[in-house]
């Protein structure tokens, strides 16, 4: 199992979050999780997701729940990405239908600020990701990706996620239809 020891990926610092990060990670969060949003989603439903699921208090439950891991990313010591990490594929039946392969572990969240796009940021921390998935003796990496956000799908596609079902993802009075996808370990 991993130690949770910092290994570095070109000039990235990645590992565990820590709970004096809440209030960044909170932060980064906040200023990502809209620029996943289709644009048809209003900005009060954006806001009232962030409130409910991504708050600092959130993130401090996060990092208490044993079968979570969020990582961190840091570039000179400035958080520029994260990633939240469950175990299984929960309750929800089309996941179960579309994640075969277990034991599985669920890339809940992945993000990097937007001035870190094309960095090669985002690609370190998806590494960090599989090494601990992997790690953990599970089998397959799955996610959910909104169906409009191709440029995500690509990403996935580009680093070994293939298209195993589709999934529902309620955001304020709008149920969002997302694509599975899976990566065996």
């Amino acid at each position: 199992m991993d130690d949770g020891t910092v290994t570095s990926f070109d000039r990235l610092d990645l590992g565990d979050a820590a709970p004096t990060d809440v209030d960044e990670l909170a932060s980064l969060a906040a200023a990502t999780f809209p620029l996943a949003c289709p644009p048809s989603v209003p900005l009060d439903d954006v806001a009232a997701f962030i409130a409910a699921h991504l708050s600092a208090e959130r993130f401090a439950d996060y990092l208490a729940d044993p079968s979570r891991t969020v990582l961190a990313a840091r570039d000179g010591g400035r958080l520029v990405g994260y990633a939240i990490l469950i175990d299984g594929i929960g309750d929800d039946p089309d996941v179960a239908a579309a994640v075969t392969i277990r034991p599985a572990v669920e890339l809940s969240k992945i993000y990097v600020r937007a001035d870190s796009h094309g960095s090669g940021a985002a690609a370190g921390l998806l590494a960090a990701v599989v090494d601990r998935a992997a790690a953990s003796h599970a089998h397959s990496l799955w996610l959910g990706v909104n169906q409009r956000n191709a440029r995500a799908q690509r990403f996935y596609s580009k680093n070994g996620f293939t298209l195993a079902g589709t999934k529902t993802f309620v955001l304020g009075a709008h149920t969002e239809h997302d694509y599975v996808m899976i990566r065996p370990l």
